[in-house]
């Protein structure tokens, strides 16, 4: 019996023409797509393919049981995650053992912080699975910037603005070249960090890169409330000819 494959499938930072040729051929061609979004949300993978899935495609959104209601810290959150995914691979397994071939779209790059990861792991042993990389976020971000993250030795940090404000401190503080995700509810935090490491002057904040709603402003003009898809960064300065 043949098997079906499943294809982790990168769709860069939000434009469909920066997607690679490969992923927008499985993505035109797919018979089964799946995606993450949180219930009741579109779920921006889905909002990136928009007009380029076949009229007879057949779609599993994966939506989050939790996403921010319960701390990372607590027991809960990594039981009901755990349960989650084992519900979607379930169902995945059902497609690809019946022969179907299924495409995951996966915001950025599917080994960058993504949620396919967790598939990934879990599906090594149920079927084939291929992985096609993209543009991450963060490289969307600093091109949006117009000017390079790092030059000559510049050691580059990437960072999760929900890790605590003391460890951001140190960690903005020691670094040439700074990328900060997952913003959102931590701005004021990150902020007060960026300030104590004495980077502020220094300090971007790129809202929505490569999608026609983005916003690049230094980090001390931004808004107090600050969307999902933000990214901090501090350009390193180093050495060149």
């Amino acid at each position: 019996m043949t098997i079906g494959t499943v294809y982790g499938v990168g769709l860069g930072p939000g434009a469909q023409d920066l997607m690679s040729v490969r992923t927008d051929r499985l993505v035109r061609g797919a018979r089964h797509i799946a995606y993450f979004r949180k219930a009741g949300r579109a779920g921006h993978a889905r909002k990136i393919v928009d007009g380029m899935l076949r009229d007879d495609v057949i779609e599993f959104p994966m939506e989050y049981p939790v996403t921010t209601e319960i701390p990372v810290s607590d027991p809960r959150y990594n039981d009901c995650l755990a349960a989650f995914y084992t519900g979607c691979i379930a169902h995945l397994a059902t497609l690809v053992r019946a022969g179907g071939d299924v495409v995951v779209l996966c915001e950025g790059d599917p080994f960058f912080y993504g949620s396919f990861m967790h598939l990934y792991t879990r599906l090594q042993a149920i079927a084939p699975v291929q992985v096609v990389p993209g543009i991450t976020g963060m490289s969307g971000a600093w091109t949006a910037s117009g000017a390079p993250i790092t030059w000559g030795d510049d050691v580059l940090t990437v960072l999760m603005g929900t890790l605590p404000e003391d460890d951001l401190v140190r960690r903005i503080r020691d670094t040439d070249a700074l990328v900060v995700m997952k913003i959102g509810r931590h701005l004021d935090k990150l902020r007060r960090a960026v300030s104590a490491a004495g980077r502020e002057g220094s300090a971007w904040l790129v809202e929505h890169a490569a999608m026609a709603d983005q916003r690049v402003t230094r980090l001390c003009d931004a808004a107090a409330v600050t969307p999902y898809f933000s990214i901090l960064l501090i350009h390193g300065q180093g050495r060149r000819p």
